[in-house]
């Protein structure tokens, strides 16, 4: 994997196979490095800004020992007026580079996630939901004037109001002891050996987020080899996840320190086998076969006889696809309904054909067309 460079490059010589910012940390300002991507380039983007903490002095503890925050350079801002004109400019960047069909999540804390998001509602993208990381071992309230701060929001929206974003959604009730997942995730913080510490033993970045966290995050809503952007690099988790499962990364970062340390663990990732990163998917996501290509294909053929599941209702099978049943005529799904005297039937599933004796549902016939294409 290559070390960071400038996005520049892949536009002064002929175009390759893969772009050269692929996979790539792009050192410099996020803004400038985006505009420099091309327009819809991404599948997903995660983005952890600057939280604007606002925090006018350290943190100690009881014991009077200094509490490791967010002090950093990065995170100050002379006012809100100036938060959000940064918030507008990065959002509206990502927008250009996030494909019609994409989403964004975007992290953050009470300081600024209610600003965010009404800024992203106003650049026209569409909320799908927020999602609160509840954290497990959360940093105490030391000073005993507020309640423990103990999580996060993430806003995930699409691009606009009509596209047609990704969502796992079998993946993840699988993925949750086959019970739907739900907005509220429990996960602890980064601590231990994922937590990332330099030569003084302290932490490279204050708020290096948990590989857990972005696992869930890509398999809700990407699929194996989109490009997930980052546009607040850090450390890397994004990209580190990102390789791991499958999917391609582009990670903006302008600390040198954030690099090298991002560099170096993605580079020590395996990924999963290829095997092993098919998920559940629904029916939904599967091509549309018309009950026509049942005799297109011969597996049906006209005047073919079609029946309930016990046997007890009949109907036939007519040249263009339709059903005859008594008075019912039209679609397996309107004859379905009819016959039982209902509003609605998938007729899929309520119609079976006789094989070797035994009624199967004709669902069957149109899942041997989807696995033969």
């Amino acid at each position: 994997m290559r070390s960071s460079v400038s996005i520049k490059s892949e536009f002064d010589g002929h175009p390759t196979s893969k772009p050269l910012w692929l996979d790539t940390i792009l050192k410099g300002d996020c803004i400038a490095q985006l505009e420099a991507l091309p327009k819809h380039s991404v599948d997903a983007i995660f983005a952890d800004p600057p939280y604007n903490l606002q925090l006018g002095s350290g943190l100690t503890r009881p014991d009077q020992s200094e509490v490791d925050g967010v002090t950093n350079d990065w995170d100050q801002f002379e006012s809100f007026q100036a938060y959000d004109a940064f918030t507008r400019a990065w959002l509206l960047a990502c927008k250009r580079v996030l494909k019609p069909d994409g989403t964004i999540w975007v992290i953050g804390s009470y300081h600024n996630i209610f600003r965010v998001g009404a800024i992203m509602q106003d650049l026209g993208f569409w909320m799908l939901n927020d999602v609160v990381w509840l954290k497990t071992n959360p940093m105490p309230n030391f000073r005993g004037k507020r309640f423990t701060n103990a999580h996060e929001t993430m806003i995930w929206a699409s691009r606009g109001k009509e596209s047609k974003y990704t969502f796992n959604y079998e993946a993840l009730k699988a993925f949750n002891d086959d019970v739907q997942m739900r907005s509220d995730w429990v996960l602890p913080i980064c601590t231990g050996n994922e937590r990332l510490k330099g030569e003084d033993g302290k932490k490279v970045h204050p708020t290096q987020k948990p590989e857990s966290l972005l696992y869930r995050v890509m398999l809700s809503s990407t699929n194996p080899g989109d490009i997930v952007l980052d546009p607040f690099f850090g450390t890397g988790t994004t990209g580190a996840v990102a390789k791991m499962m499958g999917r391609h990364f582009v990670g903006v970062e302008r600390d040198p320190d954030y690099i090298k340390a991002a560099q170096e663990r993605i580079d020590a990732v395996v990924p999963i086998e290829l095997s092993a990163l098919e998920i559940s998917r629904g029916k939904r996501s599967q091509p549309r076969i018309p009950f026509g290509r049942l005799l297109e294909e011969g597996l049906l053929k006209p005047g073919a006889e079609l029946t309930d599941k016990r046997g007890k209702i009949f109907a036939k099978v007519r040249a263009d696809g339709s059903l005859v049943s008594g008075v019912h005529t039209g679609s397996i799904h309107k004859v379905g309904a009819g016959v039982q005297e209902l509003e609605a039937c998938n007729g899929w599933t309520y119609w079976h054909f006789d094989k070797n004796g035994a009624r199967e549902p004709i669902d069957a016939l149109r899942q041997v067309i989807r696995d033969a294409a």
